[in-house]
């Protein structure tokens, strides 16, 4: 399950044919997917002797090369090459489109062809950005006019639900996968794309015959909204780092910003497969990298030193041999010094060290609502600190506390509004309280919404932590970790198939430890976009697998890769009503909550209630009162509903007994 190496191995075979001097043509869709996979001398050694865009009007006119052309399906590009194969430039045309084709356009291309100079038409499902072997993305950065959302944070907009069903499809046939679909209950954007890929795959039947396996590959889909905290955080790895303070955008990252940078360096490449260094470190803590970059210079002293003594015809013939490598070592050295060397500076300017102390307590154990609320206003209150991470440090703090009675979310936007932060921002909090708040999540982030999982994080508390600032571990490990123990409930993660629910690929509500079937292959997908820090999880989890010899492997994937920026981003381009950007009616702090007991059984003439304006205690309710009830609003939904359904098997022995 190497992303990285399908989509190379489908570009290897679309350049070496036909075996001569050729063109190769890519749309704006393509492009950065071929880019990712080869580079610039892999293509020249299959005699790639131009690339370029099908849609450059100025391509001069070349008859005497073969032309390929890789696009995607979209229609925008089938006009391109009926312009083309209309008014052709080159002596033959190889066309291959990165998604299924339609009957209808196959048609209109073979209409266009009048010339009689297409020699193959193919389709080659390389639909994807292969960033890391087990990560990729789908290259859907929403925007104002192409938006992720529906007028919901629950509903698609219909663009990104068929570019996503798509590129989904394309990874499956890309890996030769048929799997057995799980999604996130809570979400229906998940459960929407689970069902139209599920009818791709019954529509396409001829495509998907692939050799079947003992244990079924499993495709888990997930919603970024039910784990907002991941993308919000400062990031401490090599990769994550980079991108979340510098940008990476197809493997590249722009240096254009940077203070006295030397003009080769404004642009620089950051690709495992080509960077043999970032391969080494991706995943490194910065702390560590210091150390690493300081070999890396002085290997390359040494390297220099051995160059510069030229005597006779001997080291001549050495020197020449050695120059390219030796050019390579140089550029890679002044480029990762460059890139360290900025996000040390950028760390020190904006106070990073604190704000992600900071950060870190909110996701994590924290230091109680007073601690964290003191933290949280020194940053905001500190000029030191840019407004974009005051931001991100006021929406963890909403997060946390929006169900304490006790918390001062309105007096926390009223001093980001004091300190920096734009209106228009501000109202960012209150619309992921109502997108991803408390109320929309299914699962349990900050192991504080009851007794048990508040002594789970005490105790996680306590196992080795690497430091301050990488506590936080992202929910999607422990998904993949109940999942791989087959203990993922059915309840809280369905199968799209009722038939296939059957398996038990994973977990199910089947009692007993270990009910479910242990999965082979898992492809997780995140509706709403993946993260660095998860793929570092995965990348972790991988090696653990491979090192105990179970043959199971996992991929992740998302709609795209964010970091903060682009994380608000997306919620702020979104297409919600008004009513978003007002805060939640059913927050902790309102007295219709704060007055209810959060537990409260009505047993005949006794009611026993825990919390609430008479306090905790067993009082009599009204003389000749015979029902039974309960009521469980005070508490968080899983637990509300699972002592209603206790509630429910007691009260249907009693009356079995009466």
């Amino acid at each position: 399950m190497d992303v990285v190496l399908a989509v190379t191995n489908y570009v290897t075979k679309l350049v070496s044919t036909p075996s001569a001097i050729k063109v190769l043509l890519l749309d704006s869709h393509t492009t950065p997917f071929v880019s990712l996979a080869a580079s610039q001398s892999d293509l020249l050694a299959h005699q790639v002797y131009l690339t370029d865009r099908i849609d450059n009007p100025r391509r001069d006119r070349m008859p005497h090369l073969k032309c390929v052309c890789f696009v995607g399906p979209s229609e925008q590009s089938l006009e391109e090459i009926v312009k083309e194969l209309e008014q052709p430039r080159y002596g033959e045309y190889y066309l291959y489109f990165s998604n299924v084709m339609t009957k209808r356009a196959i048609e209109k291309l073979a209409e266009a062809d009048t010339h009689e100079l297409v020699r193959e038409v193919q389709e080659f499902f390389a639909d994807y950005a292969p960033i890391l072997p087990y990560l990729f993305s789908l290259n859907y950065v929403p925007s104002v006019n192409a938006p992720l959302y529906g007028n919901t944070s629950n509903s698609w907009n219909p663009g990104a639900l068929q570019r996503c069903t798509q590129g989904l499809a394309a990874i499956l046939l890309s890996l030769k996968k048929k799997p057995i679909i799980r999604y996130q209950k809570m979400s229906g954007m998940a459960r929407k794309l689970g069902g139209e890929i599920q009818h791709f795959m019954k529509s396409n039947e001829a495509l998907f015959e692939f050799r079947p396996t003992k244990v079924p590959p499993l495709l888990l889909i997930i919603d970024r909204l039910n784990d907002p905290v991941t993308p919000l955080l400062s990031q401490w790895t090599y990769q994550a780092m980079v991108h979340e303070l510098l940008g990476i955008q197809n493997g590249r990252v722009d240096l254009s910003l940077v203070p006295d940078i030397r003009p080769e360096l404004k642009e620089i490449t950051l690709l495992p497969q080509t960077d043999p260094f970032f391969a080494q470190h991706v995943n490194h803590n910065f702390g560590d990298l210091g150390a690493s970059i300081q070999k890396l210079v002085q290997d390359y002293q040494v390297k220099t030193k051995s160059q510069s003594s030229i005597e006779t015809i001997a080291d001549m013939k050495r020197f020449v041999e050695e120059y390219p490598e030796f050019r390579k070592l140089s550029g890679n050295v002044s480029k990762h010094v460059a890139v360290v060397g900025e996000l040390s500076r950028i760390t020190a300017r904006d106070n990073l060290l604190d704000v992600s102390e900071t950060e870190q307590g909110l996701a994590g154990g924290g230091g109680g609502h007073s601690g964290d609320l003191k933290a949280v206003q020194n940053i905001l209150l500190s000029p030191q600190v840019p407004p974009a991470n005051k931001l991100r440090v006021a929406i963890l703090y909403a997060l946390r506390y929006q169900k304490s009675s006790s918390n001062a979310i309105p007096s926390v936007i009223d001093l980001l509004k004091k300190n920096g932060v734009g209106d228009e921002d501000c109202r960012l909090v209150n619309v992921i309280l109502n997108t991803a708040g408390a109320d929309q999540r299914q699962d349990d982030l900050f192991s504080n919404e009851n007794i048990f999982s508040r002594g789970k994080s005490a105790l996680k508390g306590l196992k080795g932590v690497e430091n301050v600032y990488t506590q936080h571990s992202p929910h999607l490990a422990e998904t993949l970790d109940m999942l791989f123990k087959g203990r993922l409930k059915e309840s809280s993660y369905p199968f799209l198939d009722t038939n296939a629910a059957a398996t038990k690929l994973g977990g199910s509500d089947a009692s007993g430890a270990g009910a479910g079937q242990r999965p082979q292959d898992v492809i997780v997908f995140v509706v709403g976009g993946a993260t660095y820090e998860e793929a570092k999880t995965v990348s972790k989890l991988n090696q653990e697998l491979a090192s105990s010899g179970g043959g199971a492997r996992i991929l992740l994937g998302g709609t795209c890769i964010h970091n903060s920026s682009s994380f608000l981003q997306q919620l702020a381009t979104a297409p919600f009503p008004p009513s978003y950007s007002l805060p939640p009616p059913d927050t902790a702090s309102s007295s219709s909550t704060a007055d209810r007991p959060a537990l409260a059984l009505q047993l005949g003439g006794i009611n026993v209630s825990v919390g609430g304006p008479a306090g905790t205690g067993v009082y009599r309710s009204t003389p000749g009162e015979t029902s039974l009830g309960v009521q469980a609003d005070g508490l968080t939904r899983e637990v509300r509903e699972g002592v209603k359904d206790l509630w429910g098997k007691v009260r249907q022995g009693v009356e079995k007994l009466a």
